[in-house]
């Protein structure tokens, strides 16, 4: 039980420490910008962000699916299939890449239009979007590295890629936003830079461990594929459903409080959205267990993981929402916001926390069914949230107050898509007549 435990901790500790940097990665161009450039070069890149977070989670989508299907066939002593998922995903990730990098840089504006930017905000987005596409292939290929090298065994470089890019995106954002005065174009960069250095540095631990291939018979190469973006789906949603939130919740928020509540929740969003992706590093560090377990059909073992994972992810999510009520008061001031701005942050701060322990159920079980190939459950876990979103900002604002009931909306959103989740959980262990009671080879653990 003990090693068990150990080996958890030994995937997801790395794991949830990457995932945090990911979002800080966020973090530190609004910081450099926004006490720049002010409330306007803040909400600038809060209206960009969406198109910087599709990129990468392209990326985490892709690279998720094939070192799922990758660990599931190692466990199942299909080895020469595994190696088929790598390179699968590798030309896959390839072609995924050039994609958006034509796709990205002419159509910036298409997008930022979309998204609601107009007038200053667009002129900002477009010059930060373009240099983002220019980049997107390294933001894609390392993204998708991460997940293969965790299930390779090699959490802890995982995390030290990660690290070594974002240490890299605060200097040069530092350099190129504040000594040189490049504005936006200078934050893109350096997020551009930093990304590539991940990327090396995971290409670097592939080629070390022989683990890097591309070879793949054509005729295998689209079945491969798609059983990779089928699985992909789910993790590539879960890393959008915060962004997917951004684009609803900006949309409603420019058409009753306008550019403030923009700036308002683009400071909220930069903080909580660390604590979703720390919760997603649970999720997604336990995953080469889950999978692993799931292809030896080791069910205790695999149920034991589930069950840890909850409850850490449980315990961070409290932890998260105590650090940011306590630094509610000062979040604006950070990132250069106005004294308004700052206020309001405080004051709608304890609304937004209430959800945080939902989300933390919702991704634990959504990632637990993307890992053992229930697909159908994840898409729509993974979904639904934006959904149930939306449907509540056509109804609750406009009855009950405005912007302060699209904050509201939000919360509520999340709590229902949790409630369903355990609704789908629930479901599943029955039908797997597993569930509720596994004994563990220990008296003191039940599940």
């Amino acid at each position: 039980m003990f090693a068990e435990i150990r080996n958890f901790f030994k995937y997801v500790i790395p794991s949830v420490f990457s995932f945090a940097l990911s979002g800080v990665y966020a973090i530190v161009d609004g910081y450099f910008v926004g006490n720049s450039l002010g409330d306007v070069g803040l909400s600038s890149i809060n209206m960009a962000y969406p198109v910087v977070a599709l990129i990468q989670a392209l990326g985490t989508g892709l690279g998720m699916g094939g070192a799922i299907h990758y660990s599931i066939s190692r466990a199942e002593k299909k080895q020469a299939q595994a190696k088929e998922f790598i390179a699968g995903a590798l030309w896959t990730l390839l072609i995924v890449s050039v994609l958006l990098t034509f796709g990205v840089f002419c159509l910036n504006r298409e997008l930022l239009i979309w998204l609601g930017a107009e007038a200053s905000l667009l002129e900002l987005g477009q010059e930060y979007i373009a240099i983002i596409a220019l980049g997107a292939a390294l933001q894609v290929i390392g993204t998708g590295l991460i997940p293969f090298i965790r299930n390779f065994g090699g959490s802890l470089y995982a995390m030290i890629a990660m690290v070594a890019g974002f240490i890299a995106n605060i200097i040069l954002d530092y350099q190129f936003v504040w000594v040189q005065e490049q504005g936006v174009a200078g934050a893109a960069w350096a997020t551009v830079i930093g990304q590539g250095i991940t990327m090396l540095l995971a290409l670097v631990y592939m080629l070390y461990q022989k683990q890097f291939t591309l070879r793949i018979s054509p005729a295998k190469l689209g079945a491969t594929a798609a059983a990779i973006i089928q699985t992909g789906v789910a993790p590539f949603g879960l890393a959008m459903t915060p962004n997917i939130s951004l684009i609803i919740i900006n949309r409603f928020s420019m058409a009753y409080d306008g550019e403030p509540a923009i700036a308002v929740y683009a400071c909220i969003a930069y903080i909580i959205c660390i604590i979703y992706l720390i919760l997603q590093g649970v999720g997604d560090g336990c995953q080469p267990l889950i999978s692993q377990y799931y292809g030896e059909k080791n069910f205790v073992r695999l149920y034991f993981v589930r069950k840890l994972a909850y409850g850490f992810a449980i315990f961070l999510s409290l932890i998260g929402c105590v650090i940011m009520y306590i630094t509610s008061d000062y979040i604006g001031a950070i990132f250069g916001a106005s004294a308004q701005v700052n206020a309001e942050i405080a004051r709608i701060m304890p609304i937004f926390l209430v959800s945080v322990p939902f989300v933390a159920v919702l991704r634990i079980t959504t990632s637990c069914f993307y890992a053992t190939e229930k697909s159908a459950f994840s898409y729509i876990l993974t979904f639904i949230e934006p959904l149930f979103m939306l449907v509540l900002m056509f109804i609750l604002p406009p009855l009950f107050g405005g912007q302060l009931m699209i904050w509201w909306s939000t919360v509520l959103a999340r709590i229902l898509a949790a409630i369903l989740a355990l609704i789908l959980k629930r479901h599943v262990d029955r039908q797997d007549g597993l569930r509720p009671r596994i004994l563990l080879p220990h008296p003191y653990w039940t599940i």
